[in-house]
């Protein structure tokens, strides 16, 4: 007992999430992006009051994601997919209930005709931000531009450098299977990334988060995972029977992923679905639970997102301590 509790001073605990934000828009139009429908005069009537209100749940969403078994500490990296801009992000991490928290961020600035973008929330105290890119992904035929991968890398608590990438491929407009080589096109991108990466650090730890639009077994994910990667979150489970982060007619699916580089993947915890009662609502269709996501159609359902978050944590030794700022 008294090794193991020695032991376990000498671990740090880094806090992973990862979130679709469920059309994260500021009310602004866009001279470029087709965005119109989220401003007031649009189709969803998207104002100032209905955009705060989002951001503060977004905050509390993910402040709750801290809170487990073990005692409630700040998630140290939240990937989230479907914000707009900078502005979005300025906003959550600076004026929402987030603006406690002390979150840096970064956000690419894809070609995607909505405008749409993932990004990064992370605690300077825990991750040493080294360097950033927005990699643009080509896609087969005449497929519109789609989202641009961000890559995120830092120094962790251990000394390593951590490799982050965060991922938002192609939706199954079409057909899932019609669809499916736009998904194939981001996994070949972004494996060809990882493996430069690897060539020059075999055992580097690498994060690789985000909505996939595709289940474990399906061809883009066994891409992933046929190359070392580990979905460490394709056994998560959540309270109150919730099997997936997504629900489509009554089916819950696990489109969103997080996968794990062996080395980072040695030090997983656990993950879970993130799902206490103020995500979700009633699903009065079909029975049960489903998100309590922000719009229904065009009616405004007053809720956060349409996904549930996952929530990784991971024991790093901690060998050698994050410079300070």
């Amino acid at each position: 007992m008294l090794m193991n509790w020695l032991f376990s001073l000498l671990l740090t605990v880094f806090t992973f999430v990862e979130l679709n934000c469920e059309n994260l828009f500021d009310c602004t139009p866009d001279s470029v992006a087709d965005d119109k429908e989220w401003t007031p005069e649009g189709g969803k009537r998207w104002g100032a009051r209905r955009y705060w209100t989002k951001l503060d749940g977004l905050g509390r969403t993910i402040l709750s994601c801290g809170d487990d078994s073990c005692g409630w500490m700040l998630p140290d990296m939240v990937a989230l997919c479907e914000v707009e801009n900078d502005t979005v992000m300025r906003d959550l991490a600076r004026r929402s209930l987030l603006r406690q928290a002390g979150y840096d961020y970064v956000v690419t600035q894809s070609a995607d005709a909505r405008g749409i973008d993932v990004a990064l929330l992370y605690s300077p105290y825990s991750f040493l931000l080294l360097d950033t890119a927005s990699i643009r992904v080509e896609m087969p035929g005449e497929r519109r531009s789609t989202r641009d991968i961000l890559y995120v890398s830092g120094r962790i608590t251990t000394g390593d450098t951590l490799h982050v990438f965060v991922v938002h491929a192609p939706s199954r407009f079409g057909g899932k299977n019609a669809s499916s080589p736009y998904r194939l096109a981001v996994a070949g991108r972004l494996m060809a990334v990882i493996d430069s990466i690897r060539h020059r650090q075999p055992d580097a730890p690498i994060l690789v988060a985000g909505d996939f639009n595709d289940e474990p077994d399906d061809a883009s994910c066994r891409y992933y995972t046929d190359r070392q990667l580990v979905d460490v979150s394709q056994e998560a489970e959540g309270a109150a029977n919730v099997t997936g982060t997504y629900k489509f007619k009554g089916h819950w699916e696990r489109i969103d992923h997080i996968f794990a580089s062996q080395k980072m993947a040695q030090w997983l915890e656990g993950c879970r679905i993130h799902c206490p009662a103020f995500l979700l609502e009633e699903d009065m269709e079909y029975g049960g639970v489903m998100p309590f996501r922000t719009y229904k159609g065009y009616r405004y359902n007053r809720g956060y997102s349409d996904h549930l978050p996952l929530v990784a944590r991971f024991s790093l030794p901690d060998d050698a301590p994050v410079a300070s700022r």
